[in-house]
């Protein structure tokens, strides 16, 4: 029995560039119901935002509808809506927390 050329041998390719992993926005929703002192505690203390940032993020997610708390990670981002979301319900409140992923360039 002889053996065809290339029978039982296997290409491998190799990538040459590796890709940073794609990012998500982290991203508030406004409501009618959630306090804005709440949104800004949610911004000190899960995105660990300067008081005066906090604000700003507030006043955007309060004026234009949604505002961004961060950019991460997809693991890191769906831990904070879920931690940020847990939070606001155990309040009371019906704070919209969503990750939604970067434009890729």
């Amino acid at each position: 029995m002889t053996r065809r050329e290339g029978e039982g041998h296997t290409q491998t390719l190799e990538r040459t560039q590796t890709r940073r992993p794609r990012l998500y926005r982290v991203l508030l929703l406004n409501d009618d119901y959630t306090p804005m002192d709440f949104v800004v505690m949610v911004l000190t203390r899960y995105f660990r935002k300067a008081e005066h940032d906090a604000q700003l993020i507030m006043l955007a997610v309060h004026h234009k509808g949604r505002g961004v708390a961060g950019v991460y990670s997809r693991d890191v981002a769906e831990t904070k809506v879920a931690q940020v979301t847990s939070h606001a319900r155990a309040e009371g409140y019906p704070l919209q927390v969503v990750a939604e992923p970067e434009a890729e360039e």
